[in-house]
């Protein structure tokens, strides 16, 4: 199957719902369903309906039966009843498939039962991306409408134990074999995701656009994909390459750059990202707790209606369900560049929202209720068509938020706009490997701009954001420091100097510590800390020795170890009048005085009188 990436800002429904319309009052008959998914190793699935239709009326019978399903992509599609094969159809139009099923004989009377075997293989069920599999059930449209339903999904073996489960009716510490058995209840109108595997690496290519319109040079960031702590991020090249690449508070990678007067300058930026379904531990210093709780534009969590509503909800989870369940995704407004309703303003209009707006309620009742939380903007991945309500003409992203766990001591991202495009699926207790997060907005509701909003008048159409799926990732961390302290100092002076450390590599370093060492320079030893360096980023490093003896005359080594490697440079350490050019300095005053001196003696003779004899 040919695989196909879409960007999408939100997705109509991660599964499909059967319908089946009779040809007869649905009170006059019970139905009975039992489904099978089984799974090849190729992905291909074999799916069988078993329908057992039973009468409830001595009137009715059922001539025919019809059943519209999501999938697309049907083949091989075969009907039997109790007497044999008999006629099926399929139609295809923009919202699936509905199969029409003509019986072979009429069944009449009160308890009378007419069974039907339904068989097609489909390529839309499971897929192999290949360091995830995924696989996505139907739900139900009206649960009311079938006495029983129950689907079972049959799965290779050499996929081991699921990652996890939506609806999470079953611990996936305890599931055995391969084979997972659903009710009604639990397949419900928002279906089962499982989802195997412990991360998804995605490739990416990013065009920046940058322009200055100024008459005088100007200094500008681009914001690259961070590591957070659910995704790593390997920078494979820059081109052309930043001035510098550094943190901000929210731990995003601004990459700087100078512009001259009216220059435009196109960025390519080129990498992976290796997301993992579990985030990582991720303090959240004391200090900074009330940067996350403060009422800014679009999160305003000062505002009564907001402190109200977040009084009653208290919990994160019960901010998800609400904004999740009240709001009403609006398609029409995303497919047109609206202005963003903030969390206020979506409270007046709860059937016009976009991710934006669900996110930023979301941000608003959290910090209201004094719940640190914060912005996501990234990349939305799926394959299905069905999922994709806008175009990829343009760079459309998606917006999710975080919230702080105080218990679990890290942030945990959530996605009300898919629980509610979704039918209700579980995106609070367990993401999935489908967000790749470009920035993180925290500090500031509005900025940094993540990739794909860099664009210029003669750009703003342009396809700036590609991702793939992608197989290897080798992060490497480099690290080289150099010192910048002259090869020669005076003696009788402190001597201030930098250490530029440069990450070389193509992913972020960790916090650590350097070592200087000298032999005779004090102090002879110490130890300074840096924070993380970004790929293609650089820190300086204050060092200081204090003043030597104004007579010192000597050399030293200054020993510079950063991990396993040492870095060495040798430097004379001389009295100020040793040192050449004060030499050269001295002399020349000497002789300028001399020559001065000189000058007046012989102007002085030239003025004396002979007398005449």
């Amino acid at each position: 199957m040919k695989k196909k990436l879409f960007l999408v800002l939100s997705i109509i429904c991660l599964f499909f719902f059967f319908r089946v319309p009779l040809s007869f009052a649905d009170s006059n008959f019970s139905t009975d369903y039992n489904v099978t998914y089984t799974i090849g190793a190729n992905a291909q699935t074999h799916v069988n309906l078993n329908i057992v239709i039973t009468n409830l009326s001595n009137v009715y019978f059922t001539p025919s039966y019809q059943i519209q399903m999501g999938f697309k992509n049907i083949t091989g599609l075969s009907a039997y009843d109790e007497s044999g094969s008999v006629q099926a159809s399929a139609k295809t139009d923009s919202k699936g498939t509905t199969i029409n099923v003509s019986f072979n004989q009429r069944v009449v009377g009160i308890g009378r039962k007419h069974t039907l075997d339904i068989s097609f293989d489909t390529n839309e069920v499971a897929q192999n991306l290949n360091h995830v599999w995924e696989i996505n059930i139907p739900g139900l449209s009206n649960t009311s409408d079938f006495n029983t339903f129950n689907t079972t999904v049959i799965y290779p073996s050499l996929l081991g134990r699921p990652a996890f489960i939506k609806p999470s009716v079953y611990p996936v510490s305890s599931i055995s074999g391969n084979e997972l058995v659903f009710n009604k209840q639990q397949l419900g109108t928002s279906g089962i995701s499982i989802t195997f595997g412990s991360y998804q690496i995605y490739g990416f290519d990013l065009i920046y656009h940058l322009g200055n319109s100024n008459l005088f040079p100007i200094s500008t960031e681009i914001a690259l994909p961070p590591s957070t702590n659910y995704q790593d991020v390997l920078i494979d090249s820059i081109t052309p390459k930043p001035v510098n690449v550094k943190l901000d508070g929210d731990g995003n990678w601004l990459a700087t750059y100078y512009l001259s007067p009216s220059q435009d300058l196109n960025i390519e930026v080129k990498g992976k990202a290796k997301v993992s379904l579990n985030p990582k531990p991720e303090s959240l210093p004391n200090d900074q707790v009330p940067n996350y709780l403060k009422s800014l534009p679009y999160w305003q969590s000062t505002d009564p209606k907001i402190k109200n509503l977040a009084n009653q909800l208290k919990t994160p989870e019960a901010i998800y369900n609400y904004v999740s369940r009240n709001l009403s995704y609006d398609y029409a407004r995303a497919a047109t560049d609206n202005q963003r309703l903030g969390a206020v303003g979506v409270l007046s209009s709860p059937d016009s929202a976009v991710c934006l707006e669900f996110t930023d309620l979301f941000i608003a009742l959290a910090r209201a209720a004094g719940i640190p939380a914060r912005e996501v903007d990234g990349y939305a991945y799926t394959q299905n068509t069905q999922e994709r309500p806008l175009s990829l003409v343009k760079d459309i992203l998606h917006a999710w938020p975080e919230y702080y766990d105080f218990q679990k001591n890290t942030w945990i991202m959530v996605d009300p706009t898919w629980g509610n495009t979704t039918g209700g699926v579980d995106y609070f207790h367990t993401l999935d490997f489908d967000h790749f997060a470009f920035v993180v907005k925290g500090l500031n509701s509005s900025y940094p701009v993540p990739a794909g909003g860099y664009k210029l008048p003669q750009n703003v159409n342009s396809k700036d954001v590609n991702v793939r799926i992608a197989n290897s990732f080798n992060p490497e961390v480099s690290l080289r420091p150099e010192i910048s302290i002259p090869d020669t100092v005076f003696s009788g002076f402190p001597v201030d100097t930098t250490i530029n450390i440069k990450n070389t590599g193509n992913t972020i370093s960790n916090a650590q510590g350097i070592t200087v060492d000298t032999g005779f320079l004090s102090p002879k030893n110490q130890t300074v800390y840096f924070q993380e360096i970004p790929p293609f980023g650089f820190a300086q490093i204050p060092i200081t020795f204090t003043d030597t003896s104004f007579l010192t005359n000597t050399g030293d080594t200054v020993k510079i170890t950063l991990g396993n490697n040492i870095y060495s440079k040798n430097i004379k350490i001389l009295p100020i009048f040793f040192y050449k050019w004060v030499l050269l300095g001295v002399g020349g005053v000497i002789f300028v005085i001399f020559g001065i001196v000189l000058s007046v003696v012989i102007r002085k003779s030239r003025r004396v009188s002979v007398p005449q004899q």
